[in-house]
């Protein structure tokens, strides 16, 4: 039986022991580990529940897929045969609807709810809640909306044709701090490799790069971008036009980080 099984004290740090990131920094769940702590034994009957959020997913007009991502994939049993393990990358809305839809007689799924739904609010403050908040604080709420930032953009990227993303998110790097590439910054920084530059920047150079993020969504998407080389283009031109206009304001440049 997993240890988690065994656990009656569940809490938050349960669901934080089991989030994933991946390589945009956006976090996730697997259903898999999901499923033992919400105090289901069987994968077919936390299916069912599975496809219950799913569904509520959809009444919602949400898109699934991008909140339920199947990754099947092939196991082999004792005897050697190959079986086919069914599983789910899971977003934090996904996550929240399948506590929703869950056995609501089980503590840990009163505790699952409360978790996903208040952990999504704390990402949703009014101006003043933010403007007094500590530095450390401002950094965290800043470094989560670029994570849900970036992973939206990587989807509007998608559908305009682009492939390479390195080269895509580089592109908005080199016209924000003028020329320099997402492994310039690090380097500039004194970060160890795969250490994320967004992780080791202070509110302000977030800001900025959130800013980055959403204008390049929305022009993408307003300008009908179909094409790769278009794309790139568009997201330098815009981190080169907020580099700007953060000169002309006498503004903080987006450079070493202040912490």
């Amino acid at each position: 039986m997993n240890k988690l099984e065994k656990n009656e004290n569940y809490n938050n740090k349960t669901f934080e022991d089991i989030k994933h990131f991946d390589e945009n920094g956006i976090e996730f769940w697997y259903a898999r580990e999901l499923m033992p702590i919400l105090q289901y034994s069987k994968w077919q009957n936390f299916e069912k529940i599975l496809d219950k959020a799913k569904i509520s997913c959809e009444n919602s007009e949400i898109s699934v897929l991008e909140h339920f991502t199947d990754i099947s994939k092939l196991s082999k049993r004792a005897n050697n045969a190959d079986v086919m393990i069914k599983d789910y990358k899971l977003t934090r809305y996904a996550c929240y609807l399948i506590a929703q839809n869950g056995d609501s007689r089980k503590k840990v799924i009163a505790l699952a709810q409360t978790y996903f739904a208040v952990q999504t609010r704390k990402q949703e403050i009014s101006e003043k809640e933010y403007s007094e908040l500590t530095e450390d604080e401002k950094r965290f709420y800043q470094r989560n909306l670029t994570r849900k930032g970036n992973y939206s953009l990587n989807q509007t990227a998608k559908n305009a044709g682009v492939k390479n993303f390195d080269r895509f998110h580089n592109s908005g790097y080199k016209g924000l701090y003028n020329g320099e590439t997402a492994d310039d910054i690090a380097k500039r920084k004194g970060l160890r490799y795969r250490e994320d530059i967004l992780d080791n920047m202070g509110s302000e150079e977030l800001a900025a790069n959130l800013f980055r993020i959403t204008q390049t969504e929305s022009r993408l998407k307003k300008d009908n971008i179909c094409s790769e080389k278009e794309a790139n283009k568009t997201h330098y031109n815009i981190g080169k036009n907020i580099r700007e206009v953060i000169t002309k304001n006498g503004g903080t440049m987006p450079l070493v980080c202040p912490i």
